[in-house]
C-alpha cells in the first residue's frame, strides 16, 4: 500500500516535522506513508493575487500527481469517525491526500476526487491539519491490523 500526503507549504517546521517523521516511521510496517510539499515560484506568486489565482496555482501544482484514490481535505468535505476513515483507505492500495493553501481549492479540482474529506469543522493552521492527516492515517492502518493504538 503506498499513500500520499501532498501540502502547499512554503517553509516548515522542525515540531511538525519531527511529528510527521514520526508518524511516517510508525506506518512503515503497514504502508509506504509518504509527504509531498509543493511550492513553487507561481504558488507564490498568485498567492499575492488573489484567492482564485492562488487556487488555480494549486490546481496546476497538484493535478499531475492525481493518479490512484484521490482524497481532497476541505472545509465542506464530509467529516469521518475514524472507522469509517480506516475502511475508506483499507479499500484501496495507492491513496493519496491533498492539502491546499491558503485559499482552498477550486470547486472543479474538488469535483477530480473520489472523495472530499473534512478533518473537522474547525479551521486549523496548514501544519496542525496535516499532523492531525498523518496521525489519522497512522491510527486507521492500526485499525486495520488490530493493532492496540486505537483503543
Amino acid at each position: 500500500m503506498r499513500i500520499g500526503v501532498y501540502s502547499i507549504e512554503k517553509s516548515s517546521s522542525g515540531f511538525v516535522d519531527g511529528m510527521v517523521k514520526e508518524y511516517v516511521k510508525q506506518a512503515s510496517r503497514y504502508a509506504k506513508l509518504e509527504d509531498i510539499v509543493v511550492f513553487n515560484k507561481e504558488i507564490a506568486k498568485a498567492q499575492t493575487v488573489d484567492a482564485l489565482a492562488a487556487k488555480e496555482a494549486y490546481t496546476k501544482a497538484f493535478e499531475p500527481h492525481m493518479k490512484g484514490f484521490c482524497v481532497a481535505l476541505d472545509v465542506q468535505g464530509e467529516t469521518l469517525e475514524s472507522t469509517s476513515f480506516a475502511k475508506m483507505i483499507a479499500s484501496e492500495s495507492d491513496i493519496r491526500f491533498f492539502i491546499g493553501g491558503a485559499y482552498g481549492f477550486c470547486a472543479d479540482f474538488l469535483t477530480k476526487h473520489q472523495k472530499v474529506i473534512s478533518l473537522s469543522r474547525l479551521t486549523y493552521a496548514h501544519k496542525i491539519a496535516k499532523v492531525v492527516l498523518f496521525e489519522q492515517i497512522y491510527r486507521g492502518l492500526c485499525i486495520n491490523h488490530h493493532h492496540p493504538y486505537h483503543k
